[in-house]
């Protein structure tokens, strides 16, 4: 069953200190359109500059000091991740914030505030569906021994491992499957937190200018610093999980996953973010790669070059407009005269090798072996015979042809395909092809 997007029922404000700034910052929450999106609009910048929350509004550099910043040219809104994890963790999909300031208040280092805030404004359904990334194969970022890992799971669930050398903090590992009794439960209330030696170089960076015990957990080499007792026994790892879900609401779309994260910071979080945002790219891109289950579809030519050897000028397919996984293929090879093999074939009468008709045949037929198996970017197929060639017409300049094979037989790594070649649904070719897939 499909879930409907979210927005807030009415306009609601919060007012309070930026937490690196130190500047008094008002936020305006209001109802926004179906496939709006998060969106800031700085109402204190001329002409009011609106920033959509999405990994391509965070610059390089800018999310390595502790936070999350968005940027569209001149305007920026920074550590924008307690906010977003807020959003998220309710389900809220439309919402446009306007802000005075550089950065949202930090009252008190959670998303809990800004989550009871937006459920005095009433979260309403819509009239459009959510369109959710869906993870169908692992994606992984791995650096300087922090290890991020996206998995497919029916869901969204966060695993997170933190580990300090440090008496207080130590090693933390938490998981759960996140919505929005969860969320609101176990997630938003946790603090953000830093060790005391950390302060005074953050200062220094001229950083938590509006810092305070109020709005963080400040741990010493034996205790934590602050009145308030921890909310929870493991809040900082519980707080990692936070910062995660604001971070991967960049991806513009919620997930059904399951993100594994051990030691990961703001850094390395988008950097996670935008190999999903790739993933989701390609995937609205090209929808049959990995090819699963046996579904009729179609692949543009960088789609086909995902799984293929060939390069120019021996790539003959310019489109595979029909795929049944493990029976049938169509593609399309459009012939012109800048064709390098016009140069010294029949100069004055260009005509299209007979062989190169059937090595494009191939090459088709190859989209369709490479369908069969696991793995397909691991695979070649090598052609072991051609029986039964046939050329009824010549091909030239402007024809397009279109190429239709079918899988007689699969034994193994061997198969054999029949093909034909149509132009203009005139036959002007036939072959058997016998091949053998094997490690690339």
């Amino acid at each position: 069953m499909k879930q409907p997007q979210k927005t807030i029922a009415r306009e609601v404000s919060f007012t309070g200190r930026g937490l690196h700034s130190g500047a008094e910052s008002t936020l305006v929450f209001k109802p926004a359109p179906v496939n709006h999106g998060i969106r800031f609009t700085r109402v204190d910048l001329p002409d009011r500059p609106v920033i959509l929350a999405d990994i391509r509004n965070t610059p390089e550099g800018t999310d390595s000091l502790r936070r999350t910043t968005l940027r569209v040219g001149d305007a920026e809104v920074s550590t924008v991740e307690h906010v977003l994890a807020a959003l998220t963790g309710l389900g809220i999909d439309n919402a446009l914030i306007e802000i005075n300031t550089l950065e949202p208040a930090e009252p008190d280092g959670s998303s809990q505030p800004f989550v009871q805030v937006l459920r005095s404004a009433g979260v309403v359904e819509q009239d459009a569906p959510k369109r959710y990334f869906k993870v169908t194969r692992p994606i992984r970022f791995c650096q300087n021994g922090v290890e991020l890992v996206a998995l497919p799971h029916d869901g969204f669930r966060i695993s997170f491992t933190i580990e300090y050398e440090h008496p207080v903090v130590g090693t933390q590992y938490a998981s759960f499957d996140i919505d929005e009794k969860t969320f609101e439960s176990e997630i938003a209330p946790a603090r953000t937190f830093s060790l005391i030696e950390e302060v005074d170089e953050l200062r220094k960076t001229g950083l938590i200018k509006g810092g305070s015990l109020e709005n963080a957990v400040v741990v010493s080499s034996e205790r934590i610093l602050n009145k308030e007792p921890l909310r929870f026994k493991n809040e900082f790892v519980r707080h990692k999980i936070l910062d995660l879900v604001g971070d991967l609401s960049l991806l513009g779309m919620p997930i059904r996953g399951h993100i594994i994260s051990v030691k990961s910071g703001h850094a390395t979080n988008v950097k996670l973010v935008r190999k999903m945002r790739e993933a989701a790219d390609h995937a609205a891109r090209h929808p049959s790669v990995p090819v699963s289950g046996k579904a009729s579809t179609s692949w543009d030519i960088s789609a086909i070059q995902e799984i293929m050897p060939h390069r120019y000028p021996f790539l003959l397919v310019d489109r595979i407009v029909e795929l049944v996984e493990g029976e049938r293929v169509v593609g399309i090879k459009n012939v012109t005269v800048n064709e390098p093999f016009f140069v010294g074939h029949f100069p004055g009468h260009p005509i299209m090798p007979a062989v190169l008709i059937i090595e494009a045949m191939a090459q088709v037929g190859g989209v369709l072996l490479l369908s069969t198996v696991d793995k397909p970017k691991e695979r070649l197929v090598y052609f072991m015979g051609i029986d039964k060639a046939r050329f009824r017409k010549p091909v030239i300049p402007g024809d397009q042809l279109r190429f239709e094979l079918e899988l007689v037989k699969l034994r193994s790594r061997t198969c054999k395909m029949k093909g034909v070649a149509f132009v203009d649904g005139e036959l002007v070719a036939e072959a058997e092809l016998l091949s053998m897939i094997v490690n690339r």
